[in-house]
C-alpha cells in the first residue's frame, strides 16, 4: 500500500483552494480589499436572520388580472364591435367569460369574424381566447386556461422588473428580488426593519387613469369613492392613461404649504391632456389610482405645458410613496403581501455571537471526546474533522449559498456527525489489528469494511436533507444545505483524507501494528463484551411501546404549540425600555380587537413575545392587524423596539404544515426503499416501524415541553429520522455480515453478537452528536431551541431504539419466517421411492 504522489498532490490542491475560499469568511471588509486581485473575496452571504432585514413574498393576484383581464376583453370588445356597426343589447361577465347579446341575431356570424382578431396565439395551437356561439343572438368570449396562466406568468416578469425599480426608490443596498414558482415574487431587503412603506410600494398595483365625470345610473358610468367617502360617478371609458406618465415628484402647494405631487406627461400625453382639458373647460376631471379617486378638481382652463399636480390631503410620507409607484409605473396585477418577517440589525448580531459561541463550544467537546477516545490517532480524525468545517465553508463560498441560524445549526450538527465515519474506520482498525493483522493490512481492510456502511449512513442523511431542501422554504433549507455539503465533504475528509495521513504515518513509521488506544484507558465500552440484550425484549419493547402511546394522547391533549409557521397570524418580539407590565401590554392590544393576543416574557424582564391569531379575511387582513400593533406598541412605549416580525398568511401556513407532512412522510418511505434494497424486507419493516415509535416520541416530546412546532421543528424531525435511519444501517450492516459468517447460528445469537460489536460505534457517534448539539441547545437561544433541544432529546432515543426496538423487531420477524418455511418443507408431499 502506497499514497500516489499524484493522488496525495491532488488532495492538497484542494484543501489548499478549499483554505483559500474559506479565508475571506474570516477577514475584515478593510483587509479584503487590500488583498491582491488573483486572491478569492467573496464571503458567505448571511441570511437576514442573522444580518437583520425584510422579507416578503408576494403573489399575483389570480381573481384581480382574471377581472382586469374581463374588463379589457369587454372594452376591446365594445370597441371592436362599434367600429364593426354591430348593435348589441347588452355585455354580461361571468367568471370567466363575457357575453354579448346581440340586437339582431343575423349579425351573429359577423360579431364572430370581428371579435377573431382578439384572440392571441400562445403557440402549439394553443389560444388565449375562445369565442363561440350561445344561443341565436349570443356571442361568448372565454379565456382559456392556457390564456390565464401564460397571462399570469407574464404579470410576474412585468411585475419582476417594476418592483425592481420601486425598491430602487426606497434606497435600499442589495435587495434580492427573484420569481418562485409560478405566481409569488420573493423579496429580501437586508437592513430594513419596518417594512411598511414597502409593503405600501409593493402591495399598491398603482393603475392610475384620468376620467371625465357623467351622469350617475348611466350603462357607462361606474361609481368610485376617495379616501374620505365622497363618491363620484366616473366614466369607465379612460380619457388618459397613466402609462403617459414621465415623471413625478412628491413637492408642496405654494398656496396651501400641503404635501402634492406634481406630475408629467411624455409628449404625446401632454398634447392628449392639452385636448382633453381645452374640450372640457368649467367640468371635473377625476384623478384614478387603483379604482379609488384621488382628486376631481374642475377644469378652469386649458393645461398646455404637460404637467399638472395632484392634491388629496396626503401627509409627506403618502406623497412621497405616491411619486415613487407613479415613477416606476403600475403593476400588471395586484399583488398581495402572503408572507412577511423583519428581523432587527442588532438581534440578528446577537444570534451570530451565540451561532459562533455554540461552534467553538461543539467543536471542542467533540475534539477533546475524540482525542480521548483514540488518543494520538484522534488526533487524525481531529484534523478531518477542522478539514470538514474549513471545505464546507469554502464550498458556501462557492455556490453562493446563504448562510442562515439554521444554516449554522446544520453546520454545527454536522461537526458530530461528520467523526461518524472516523469512529466506524477506526473500530474496524482495532478489530482487525485484535486479528493479529500487520498496520498496512489492518488499515486497508478497516477501510474496507467500514465503506459500505458509510456509504449507506451517509446515503440514509442525504435523503432527508434532500426532502428538507425540496419541500423546506427560507432558513430551513439553508440547514439543507450546510447539511447536504457537511455529509458529502465528510466522505472526502473523513475517508479519503485519514486514509492518506495514516498510511503515510504507518509507512514513515515502519509500524508493525496499529495501536488505536484511548487516552488514560479511557472507553466507554470495554472489549469482548458480551450483553444478552435480546434477552430484555420484551421490556424495551413495552416500554417504548407505553412511551409512543402517551406521545400520542400528548399530541392530542395539551396538544402542539404550533408555531405560526403552521397556523398562521402574526408573531412580534418585542424589546421594552422598561420591565415590561405584562397584564398592561395584554389590555392596551385586546382592545385593538384582533382576537386572541397571547403575551409572554422570554430571554429577559423587557423581551415579550406577542402572538396575534390569524385574522379573517384572507392575507390583507394581517397587513392591518400589523400596522395596528406597531402603532399601539409605539404608543404604550416610545423606547420600544420590535427586534423580530413575523406574519404569515393563511394560504402559506397551509401549504407549509402539509409540506412539512409530506416531507416527514416521505423522506420515512424513501428510507425504507433504500434499505429494502440493501437489506431485506425484515430489516426494512424493523427500521421503519422503530423510525414511526422514534418520530411520536419525539412529537409527545414536543407536547410535553411546549416547544414551537414549526418549521424549524420540522428540520429537527427530518434529521433525526435521517439519524435515526443512519443508526440502525450501522447495526444492520454488521448483522448482514455476521449471517454470512455464521451461518449456522441461531438468529439471537447473531443479533447479540452484532449488537455487542457495534455498541462502542453506536455509543460514541451518539455522544459526539450530543457534544455538538448541547452548546447550541444551551446557548442557541430561543431561534434554534425548536431544533437543538428536540435533536437531545432524539439522539438518545435513536440510539436505544437501535437496540431494543429494531433488533427485536428483526428477531420476531427473522423466527417468523423461519418457522413459515419449516411448515411448508412439511407440507410438502414426500417423494415417492
Amino acid at each position: 500500500m502506497k499514497n500516489s504522489r499524484y493522488l496525495v498532490a491532488t488532495y492538497i490542491a484542494i484543501i489548499l483552494a478549499g483554505i483559500l475560499l474559506a479565508l475571506p469568511n474570516l477577514l475584515p471588509s478593510a483587509t479584503l480589499e487590500r488583498l491582491p486581485a488573483f486572491m478569492p473575496s467573496s464571503q458567505v452571504a448571511l441570511g437576514l436572520d442573522l444580518r437583520g432585514g425584510s422579507h416578503l413574498v408576494l403573489e399575483v393576484d389570480g381573481a384581480d388580472l382574471q377581472k382586469e383581464r374581463l374588463r379589457t376583453l369587454t372594452e376591446d370588445a365594445r370597441r371592436t364591435l362599434r367600429e364593426a356597426s354591430i348593435a348589441w343589447s347588452h355585455f354580461d361577465t361571468a367568471q370567466r367569460e363575457v357575453r354579448i347579446t346581440l340586437r339582431d341575431a343575423q349579425q351573429l356570424g359577423r360579431a364572430k369574424d370581428a371579435l377573431a382578431p382578439l384572440i392571441s396565439a400562445l403557440g402549439n395551437g394553443r389560444h388565449d381566447l375562445a369565442v363561440r356561439e350561445s344561443g341565436p343572438a349570443t356571442v361568448v368570449l372565454e379565456l382559456t386556461e392556457e390564456g390565464l396562466l401564460a397571462a399570469t406568468s407574464s404579470a410576474v416578469e412585468q411585475s419582476l422588473e417594476i418592483i425592481r425599480q420601486r425598491v430602487d426608490q426606497v434606497g435600499v443596498a442589495e435587495p434580492t428580488i427573484q420569481r418562485v414558482g409560478s405566481n409569488r415574487i420573493l423579496v429580501q431587503l437586508p437592513g430594513l426593519q419596518d417594512p411598511s412603506q414597502l409593503r405600501a410600494l409593493l402591495g399598491s398595483t398603482a393603475k392610475m387613469s384620468f376620467h371625465m365625470l357623467g351622469d350617475a345610473g348611466s350603462a357607462e358610468v361606474r361609481t368610485l369613492n376617495d379616501e374620505q367617502g365622497a363618491s363620484y360617478p366616473v366614466l369607465r371609458s379612460v380619457a388618459l392613461s397613466g402609462d403617459r406618465l414621465s415623471d413625478a415628484s412628491a413637492g408642496f402647494d405654494a398656496q396651501t404649504n400641503e404635501p402634492v405631487v406634481n406630475f408629467r406627461f411624455d409628449s404625446a400625453g401632454g398634447r392628449m391632456f392639452a385636448d382633453i382639458t381645452r374640450a372640457n373647460v368649467g367640468k371635473p376631471f377625476a384623478i384614478v389610482l387603483d379604482d379609488k379617486v384621488l382628486s376631481a378638481p374642475v377644469i378652469r382652463e386649458a393645461i398646455t405645458g404637460g404637467s399638472g399636480q395632484i392634491s388629496g390631503n396626503f401627509s409627506v410620507q403618502e406623497a412621497a410613496t405616491l411619486s415613487a409607484l407613479l415613477r416606476a409605473g403600475a403593476l400588471p396585477a395586484k399583488l398581495t403581501v402572503i408572507e412577511e418577517r423583519s428581523v432587527g440589525a442588532d438581534l440578528g448580531a446577537d444570534v451570530i455571537q451565540k451561532g459562533v459561541y455554540a461552534g467553538i463550544a461543539a467543536f471542542a467537546l467533540v475534539f477533546l471526546f475524540m482525542f480521548a477516545l483514540y488518543g494520538t490517532w484522534g488526533l487524525v480524525a481531529n484534523l478531518a474533522l477542522a478539514l470538514n468545517v474549513v471545505l464546507t465553508l469554502a464550498g458556501l463560498s462557492l455556490i453562493g449559498a446563504t448562510l442562515t441560524l439554521p444554516g449554522i445549526a446544520g453546520i454545527v450538527l454536522g461537526i458530530g456527525l461528520a467523526v461518524d465515519a472516523n469512529v466506524l474506520i477506526n473500530e474496524r482498525i482495532r478489530e482487525e489489528t485484535a486479528k493479529g493483522r500487520p498496520a498496512l493490512t489492518a488499515i486497508d481492510t478497516g477501510f474496507r469494511k467500514a465503506y459500505a456502511t458509510i456509504m449507506d449512513s451517509n446515503v440514509t442523511a442525504l435523503i432527508a436533507t434532500v426532502l428538507l431542501f425540496w419541500f423546506g422554504s427560507g432558513p430551513v433549507r439553508g440547514f439543507a444545505v450546510t447539511m447536504a455539503i457537511g455529509l458529502l465533504i465528510s466522505m472526502f475528509t473523513a475517508v479519503s483524507i485519514v486514509k492518506v495521513v495514516m498510511i503515510a504515518v504507518a509507512r514513515r513509521w515502519r509500524l508493525k501494528t496499529i495501536n488505536i488506544r484511548p487516552l488514560f484507558g479511557f472507553r466507554l465500552v470495554k472489549d469482548g463484551t458480551k450483553v444478552d440484550f435480546m434477552k430484555a425484549r420484551f421490556l424495551g419493547l413495552a416500554v417504548s411501546l407505553l412511551l409512543s402511546a402517551a406521545s400520542v394522547a400528548l399530541f392530542f391533549k395539551p396538544g402542539l404549540d404550533y408555531g405560526i409557521d403552521f397556523r398562521g397570524g402574526i408573531q412580534l418580539e418585542v424589546k421594552t425600555s422598561a420591565p415590561a407590565d405584562l397584564a398592561a401590554m395584554r389590555t392596551q392590544l385586546s382592545q385593538l380587537g384582533l382576537g386572541e393576543v397571547a403575551l409572554q416574557e422570554f430571554g429577559g424582564s423587557n423581551q415579550v413575545l406577542i402572538r396575534v391569531e390569524r385574522q379573517a379575511g384572507g392575507e390583507e387582513p394581517q397587513t392591518r392587524a400589523v400596522a395596528q400593533l406597531r402603532s399601539a406598541i409605539a404608543d404604550m412605549d416610545a423606547g420600544a423596539s420590535i427586534e423580530r416580525a413575523d406574519v404569515v398568511g393563511p394560504k402559506v401556513s397551509g401549504e407549509l404544515a402539509m409540506a412539512g407532512i409530506l416531507s416527514v412522510v416521505l423522506a420515512s418511505i424513501a428510507m425504507l426503499i433504500y434499505i429494502w434494497i440493501r437489506f431485506e424486507w425484515p430489516f426494512a419493516v424493523g427500521a421503519i416501524v422503530t423510525l414511526v415509535l422514534d418520530v411520536t416520541k419525539t412529537v409527545g416530546f414536543f407536547a410535553l415541553m411546549g416547544l414551537d412546532f414549526n418549521l424549524t421543528a420540522i428540520a429537527a424531525l427530518l434529521t433525526l429520522v435521517g439519524y435515526s435511519v443512519n443508526d440502525k444501517v450501522v447495526v444492520y450492516d454488521r448483522m448482514r455480515e455476521n449471517l454470512r459468517l455464521h451461518r449456522n447460528l441461531p438468529l439471537r445469537q447473531v443479533i447479540n453478537m452484532s449488537i455487542n460489536e457495534t455498541l462502542a460505534r453506536s455509543l460514541y457517534t451518539s455522544a459526539t452528536a450530543l457534544l455538538a448539539m448541547l452548546p447550541l441547545a444551551i446557548w442557541g437561544g430561543s431561534a434554534v431551541e425548536s431544533f437543538a433541544v428536540p435533536m437531545v432529546f432524539g439522539i438518545v432515543v435513536a440510539a436505544t431504539s437501535s437496540v431494543f426496538i429494531a433488533a427485536p423487531i428483526l428477531l420476531f420477524l427473522g423466527d417468523w419466517r423461519q418457522r413459515r418455511n419449516v411448515q411448508r418443507q412439511e407440507a410438502l408431499p414426500v417423494p415417492a421411492v
